[in-house]
Protein backbone atom coordinates (compact mmCIF):
# COMPACT_ATOMS: atom_id res chain seq x y z
CA UNK A 1 0.00 0.00 0.00
CA UNK A 2 2.43 2.65 1.13
CA UNK A 3 4.82 3.64 3.84
CA UNK A 4 2.40 6.48 4.63
CA UNK A 5 0.15 4.00 6.46
CA UNK A 6 1.84 3.08 9.72
CA UNK A 7 1.54 -0.18 11.56
CA UNK A 8 -1.16 0.80 14.05
CA UNK A 9 -2.95 -2.30 15.25
CA UNK A 10 -6.61 -2.84 14.45
CA UNK A 11 -7.81 -2.34 18.04
CA UNK A 12 -6.03 1.02 18.33
CA UNK A 13 -7.40 2.12 14.96
CA UNK A 14 -11.01 1.18 15.80
CA UNK A 15 -11.03 2.50 19.36
CA UNK A 16 -8.88 5.57 18.60
CA UNK A 17 -10.78 6.89 15.58
CA UNK A 18 -12.83 10.02 16.25
CA UNK A 19 -15.15 12.24 14.28
CA UNK A 20 -12.95 15.30 13.89
CA UNK A 21 -14.60 18.70 13.53
CA UNK A 22 -11.58 21.05 13.60
CA UNK A 23 -8.86 21.01 10.95
CA UNK A 24 -5.63 22.74 10.00
CA UNK A 25 -5.74 24.40 6.59
CA UNK A 26 -2.83 22.31 5.28
CA UNK A 27 -3.86 20.48 2.13
CA UNK A 28 -3.51 16.71 1.81
CA UNK A 29 -1.35 15.56 -1.09
CA UNK A 30 -2.26 13.07 -3.79
CA UNK A 31 -0.02 10.28 -2.43
CA UNK A 32 -1.85 10.39 0.90
CA UNK A 33 -5.26 10.52 -0.76
CA UNK A 34 -4.30 7.59 -2.98
CA UNK A 35 -3.44 5.52 0.11
CA UNK A 36 -6.86 6.32 1.59
CA UNK A 37 -8.57 5.29 -1.65
CA UNK A 38 -6.53 2.08 -1.80
CA UNK A 39 -7.70 1.27 1.73
CA UNK A 40 -11.30 2.07 0.81
CA UNK A 41 -11.40 -0.36 -2.12
CA UNK A 42 -10.15 -3.20 0.09
CA UNK A 43 -13.54 -3.20 1.83
CA UNK A 44 -15.86 -6.19 1.60
CA UNK A 45 -18.16 -6.03 -1.40
CA UNK A 46 -21.26 -8.11 -2.09
CA UNK A 47 -20.94 -10.33 -5.16
CA UNK A 48 -17.58 -8.60 -5.79
CA UNK A 49 -19.53 -5.73 -7.37
CA UNK A 50 -17.16 -2.96 -6.18
CA UNK A 51 -19.78 -0.25 -6.87
CA UNK A 52 -17.74 2.58 -5.35
CA UNK A 53 -16.52 5.59 -7.27
CA UNK A 54 -14.79 8.59 -5.73
CA UNK A 55 -14.85 12.35 -6.05
CA UNK A 56 -12.17 14.42 -4.33
CA UNK A 57 -12.94 18.10 -3.65
CA UNK A 58 -10.12 20.35 -2.44
CA UNK A 59 -11.19 23.67 -4.00
CA UNK A 60 -12.14 25.85 -1.01
CA UNK A 61 -14.62 27.98 -2.97
CA UNK A 62 -16.41 24.88 -4.23
CA UNK A 63 -16.44 23.38 -0.73
CA UNK A 64 -18.00 26.60 0.58
CA UNK A 65 -20.64 26.60 -2.18
CA UNK A 66 -21.55 22.98 -1.43
CA UNK A 67 -21.62 23.75 2.31
CA UNK A 68 -24.02 26.66 1.77
CA UNK A 69 -26.34 24.51 -0.32
CA UNK A 70 -26.10 21.66 2.20
CA UNK A 71 -27.12 23.94 5.07
CA UNK A 72 -30.25 25.06 3.26
CA UNK A 73 -31.27 21.60 2.04
CA UNK A 74 -30.53 19.89 5.36
CA UNK A 75 -32.42 22.51 7.39
CA UNK A 76 -35.41 22.21 5.04
CA UNK A 77 -35.34 18.41 5.29
CA UNK A 78 -35.10 18.53 9.09
CA UNK A 79 -38.03 20.96 9.25
CA UNK A 80 -40.06 18.71 6.96
CA UNK A 81 -39.36 15.80 9.28
CA UNK A 82 -40.43 17.96 12.24
CA UNK A 83 -37.08 17.72 13.94
CA UNK A 84 -37.01 20.04 16.93
CA UNK A 85 -33.39 19.48 17.93
CA UNK A 86 -31.78 22.72 19.07
CA UNK A 87 -28.47 21.63 17.52
CA UNK A 88 -30.01 22.11 14.06
CA UNK A 89 -30.01 25.89 14.57
CA UNK A 90 -26.31 25.90 13.67
CA UNK A 91 -27.34 25.25 10.06
CA UNK A 92 -28.91 28.71 9.89
CA UNK A 93 -25.72 30.49 10.94
CA UNK A 94 -24.01 32.18 7.95
CA UNK A 95 -20.47 31.36 9.12
CA UNK A 96 -21.11 27.67 9.81
CA UNK A 97 -19.33 25.37 7.39
CA UNK A 98 -20.73 21.82 7.29
CA UNK A 99 -17.24 20.63 6.32
CA UNK A 100 -15.65 22.28 9.37
CA UNK A 101 -13.07 23.95 7.11
CA UNK A 102 -11.47 20.58 6.31
CA UNK A 103 -9.11 20.85 3.33
CA UNK A 104 -10.43 17.74 1.58
CA UNK A 105 -13.78 16.12 0.95
CA UNK A 106 -13.91 12.57 -0.36
CA UNK A 107 -17.31 11.60 -1.70
CA UNK A 108 -17.92 7.89 -2.11
CA UNK A 109 -20.48 7.38 -4.84
CA UNK A 110 -22.32 4.35 -6.17
CA UNK A 111 -23.49 3.70 -9.66
CA UNK A 112 -26.88 2.00 -9.59
CA UNK A 113 -25.46 -1.48 -9.27
CA UNK A 114 -27.51 -3.74 -7.07
CA UNK A 115 -29.16 -3.88 -3.71
CA UNK A 116 -25.92 -3.91 -1.71
CA UNK A 117 -24.18 -0.94 -3.39
CA UNK A 118 -24.96 1.49 -0.56
CA UNK A 119 -23.73 -0.94 2.10
CA UNK A 120 -20.56 -1.58 0.10
CA UNK A 121 -19.89 2.18 -0.07
CA UNK A 122 -20.28 2.56 3.67
CA UNK A 123 -17.88 -0.34 4.24
CA UNK A 124 -15.38 1.46 2.00
CA UNK A 125 -15.97 4.63 4.04
CA UNK A 126 -15.09 2.84 7.27
CA UNK A 127 -11.86 1.48 5.76
CA UNK A 128 -10.97 4.97 4.54
CA UNK A 129 -11.59 6.55 7.96
CA UNK A 130 -9.62 3.89 9.82
CA UNK A 131 -6.71 4.33 7.40
CA UNK A 132 -6.89 8.11 7.87
CA UNK A 133 -6.68 7.68 11.64
CA UNK A 134 -3.74 5.28 11.30
CA UNK A 135 -1.97 7.96 9.22
CA UNK A 136 -2.51 10.63 11.88
CA UNK A 137 -5.33 12.31 9.98
CA UNK A 138 -8.82 13.18 11.14
CA UNK A 139 -12.04 12.38 9.34
CA UNK A 140 -15.77 12.81 9.77
CA UNK A 141 -18.83 11.67 7.84
CA UNK A 142 -20.90 14.70 6.79
CA UNK A 143 -24.28 13.12 6.16
CA UNK A 144 -25.92 16.55 6.05
CA UNK A 145 -24.15 17.18 2.72
CA UNK A 146 -25.49 14.10 0.91
CA UNK A 147 -28.66 15.74 -0.42
CA UNK A 148 -26.72 18.76 -1.74
CA UNK A 149 -24.15 16.51 -3.40
CA UNK A 150 -26.96 14.84 -5.35
CA UNK A 151 -28.38 18.11 -6.73
CA UNK A 152 -27.90 18.01 -10.51
CA UNK A 153 -25.98 21.31 -10.66
CA UNK A 154 -23.46 20.06 -8.06
CA UNK A 155 -23.24 16.62 -9.67
CA UNK A 156 -22.41 18.34 -12.97
CA UNK A 157 -19.70 20.46 -11.31
CA UNK A 158 -18.19 17.40 -9.65
CA UNK A 159 -18.41 15.13 -12.69
CA UNK A 160 -20.85 12.73 -11.05
CA UNK A 161 -22.92 10.98 -13.76
CA UNK A 162 -26.71 11.18 -13.53
CA UNK A 163 -26.98 7.42 -12.85
CA UNK A 164 -24.57 7.69 -9.91
CA UNK A 165 -25.46 8.67 -6.34
CA UNK A 166 -23.26 10.40 -3.78
CA UNK A 167 -23.49 8.14 -0.74
CA UNK A 168 -20.79 8.91 1.81
CA UNK A 169 -19.30 12.42 2.10
CA UNK A 170 -16.19 12.26 4.29
CA UNK A 171 -13.95 15.15 5.25
CA UNK A 172 -10.27 14.48 5.84
CA UNK A 173 -7.40 16.58 7.12
CA UNK A 174 -4.88 17.20 9.87
CA UNK A 175 -6.75 17.61 13.15
CA UNK A 176 -6.50 20.95 14.92
CA UNK A 177 -6.46 20.18 18.61
CA UNK A 178 -7.65 17.02 20.25
CA UNK A 179 -10.93 15.21 19.58
CA UNK A 180 -12.45 13.35 22.47
CA UNK A 181 -14.30 10.04 22.22
CA UNK A 182 -18.06 10.13 22.26
CA UNK A 183 -19.98 7.81 24.54
CA UNK A 184 -21.32 4.60 23.10
CA UNK A 185 -24.00 2.30 24.47
CA UNK A 186 -23.18 -1.28 25.26
CA UNK A 187 -24.08 -3.73 22.46
CA UNK A 188 -27.77 -4.66 22.58
CA UNK A 189 -27.93 -8.40 22.07
CA UNK A 190 -31.34 -9.50 20.84
CA UNK A 191 -30.57 -13.21 21.01
CA UNK A 192 -27.68 -15.51 21.89
CA UNK A 193 -28.78 -19.03 21.39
Amino acid sequence: MSQLLNSMNVKDAIFGRRSVRAYDAEQIGRPTLNVLLEAAVRAPTAMHAEPWQFVIVQDTKLLKRISDLAKVSFAAEATRLHSQRASLSVFTQPDFNVFYDAPSLIVICAKSAGQFAVADCWLAAQNLMLAAHAMGLGSCVIGSAATALNVMEIKDQLGIPTDTTAIAPIIVGKPRGESHPSARNEPKILAWR
